[in-house]
């Protein structure tokens, strides 16, 4: 397909004697179209050669020699060189494009390059609850957006599988476990387990102890302490893999924390070789004041590890068996001190610069109940599995309100129940922090998943009005020069580049809203023209037009997680 932005720079360059790439990065694309397909800002020059913008945008203009089959116009407003394609190339690029293959703005950009997206994460013998969802969902996308962009992206699932908690549960255990069923509710057991032996701990310090020393048993191998600890992991598993079986949610490493304890040795070694690990009150520490950065503990008094040097561990392991370029840790904005005392740390390991400098936190909002935070030690979550069944029922019992006659029910409310809650998990910028209502959750109106999911049902319906799908060389391309046929026509030109731009910031929502303004698009494109016409000729561009936007709105849903539905 034609880089309209690199024939625009390259315009101007013959005009300026300017760097083409230079001029690729200020290149804009304009809110309004009314305002043309590209702007160049001629601000940046205004210094340096001592005129007004506008004066400068002129004097460009007038040398520039303007080829109309590629570029229809340009016009100078408030200091911009504004560039306007020809609509008709523009609309058979990518039609065309559209018509050689199932995988629209595919790319091999990141061909040997190397990524690493860690996601999901949940605490064994811990609900897999609403705030792992939100982890999971937004790793699983940029995950499938920087694969569908050719690089080498390798999911990783970094169980919290080790520490003191495991302590606390061993001891709830010899105190409790007859009284459950491990096999029947073990996540519901051993959390109840959970939740009584901390309010003991709060009351009784010398049963924190014992939990203390269960946990420093643990990691010397202590039999009975081992067997308890893989009974809980092997259980907790199990049922998390349920839950990611109905996300459709897949990885390429599962490894908790505990595969990296014979690890940890060689950092304590590397980090005394370059002289920063100092005892402090009887603990090892690396002091990072001096980076405003507070003091790092590598390892407790009593001698036991600590998350963080486990985590170095994993970043040495990494660096070795992976030789990555980006490695993203998916997790809430709480975290965020962690991560940079622990990116700060690990520049004293012996990895390649590329993996120092490669670190990346992600970070997202919380997400609370209406009434505060969410506490597993209180028993205050949401399961995401009551959710996500909560979320099927609510669309069934839609479905036979309006008395469809759908024969794949189940299947359709399935797609549509979880596709409205990992849209929402997705719609807004990442970072912000998310109020749990199960109202705004499952709200089918406005800019919601079930929206885009009908759009697309929408234009699966007037293919099938049509009768047929026309062929590529049967499209007219003049018969989609008007304003709604060209605002769809924009948005899945730049289809690929939101792509990148979702990896350039790591943010899946500029995908997720990207996706309701193809819906809104449209939905305008669809009440304005008439498609199925008596002219076949515009009914041929028009519904063609239409299977463009499905394809799309199809691959931008495959890449967020969500399953298209056969019928509304």
């Amino acid at each position: 397909m034609i880089n309209f932005k690199n024939v625009i720079a390259q315009m101007i360059a013959a005009a300026t004697n300017l760097e083409i790439e230079d001029l690729e990065e200020y290149i804009e694309v304009p809110k309004e179209a009314k305002n043309g397909d590209y702007a160049f800002p001629c601000f940046r020059l205004a210094k340096e050669l001592k005129k007004s913008p506008i004066v400068i945008a002129q004097e460009i203009k007038e040398k520039i020699k303007l080829d109309g089959n590629i570029v229809e116009k340009m016009e100078v407003v408030s200091g911009y060189l504004n560039f306007y394609i020809n609509k008709n190339l523009l609309t058979k690029e990518v039609l065309t494009q559209i018509s050689k293959t199932d995988e629209y703005g595919k790319s091999n950009m990141g061909k040997r390059k190397t990524i690493l997206v860690e996601y999901s994460s949940p605490n064994i013998a811990k609900p897999f609850h609403i705030g792992h969802l939100r982890n999971t969902v937004i790793g699983a996308a940029l995950y499938n957006v920087y694969k569908y962009l050719g690089y080498n992206a390798i999911g990783i699932n970094h169980l919290g599988d080790y520490g003191t908690q495991f302590g606390k549960l061993i001891e709830g255990y010899k105190r409790w476990g007859d009284n459950y069923n491990l096999e029947e509710n073990p996540i519901e057991s051993l959390m109840e387990i959970y939740v009584k032996i901390t309010n003991l701990c709060k009351e009784d310090e010398q049963v924190l102890q014992m939990c203390r020393e269960n946990f420093r048993l643990l990691e010397q191998k202590d039999p009975y302490c081992v067997e308890l600890w893989e009974k809980f992991k092997n259980l907790s598993l199990t049922e998390f893999q349920k839950i990611y079986n109905i996300l459709g949610i897949k990885f390429d490493s599962v490894i908790g924390e505990s595969f990296y304890i014979d690890k940890m040795d060689k950092i304590y070694e590397l980090l005394e070789d370059k002289k920063v690990l100092k005892e402090s009150q009887g603990a090892q520490i690396v002091d990072l004041e001096d980076k405003g950065l507070g003091v790092c503990m590598i390892k407790k008094s009593n001698g036991s590890s600590i998350y963080v040097t486990r985590d170095l561990a994993a970043i040495r392991y990494r660096a070795q068996a992976y030789d990555f370029d980006k490695c993203l840790y998916v997790v809430a904005y709480e975290q965020a001190l962690h991560f940079k005392q622990l990116f700060e740390v690990a520049t004293y390991l012996d990895i390649e610069q590329k993996c120092k400098e490669g670190l990346v936190h992600v970070q997202y909002g919380m997400t609370r109940l209406s009434t505060g935070k969410m506490s597993t030690r209180e028993g205050t979550v949401i399961k995401v599995d009551d959710l996500l069944k909560e979320a099927i029922s609510r669309v069934e019992d839609i479905i036979k309100q309006k008395n469809q006659d759908v024969e794949n029910d189940q299947v359709d409310a399935k797609k549509i129940g979880i596709g409205a809650v990992i849209f929402g998990n997705l719609a807004n910028t990442i970072i912000k922090d998310q109020v749990f209502d199960w109202n705004n959750v499952l709200n089918f109106q406005g800019e919601t998943g079930p929206y885009i999911q009908y759009t697309y049902v929408r234009t699966k319906s007037v293919l099938e009005k049509a009768g047929y799908l026309p062929k590529i060389e049967e499209i007219d391309e003049t018969k989609l020069a008007d304003e709604y046929s060209q605002n769809i026509i924009k948005l899945i030109y730049f289809f690929q580049d939101i792509l990148i731009q979702v990896t350039k910031k790591d943010e899946p929502s500029i995908l997720a809203r990207y996706l309701i303004d193809l819906s809104k698009a449209f939905s305008s494109f669809y009440n304005e023209n008439k498609i199925i016409t008596e002219d076949k000729d515009t009914k041929n561009a028009r519904a063609y037009l239409s299977y463009a936007v499905g394809n799309v709105l199809k691959i931008g849903c495959k890449l967020l997680g969500i399953e298209m539905p056969s019928k509304m």
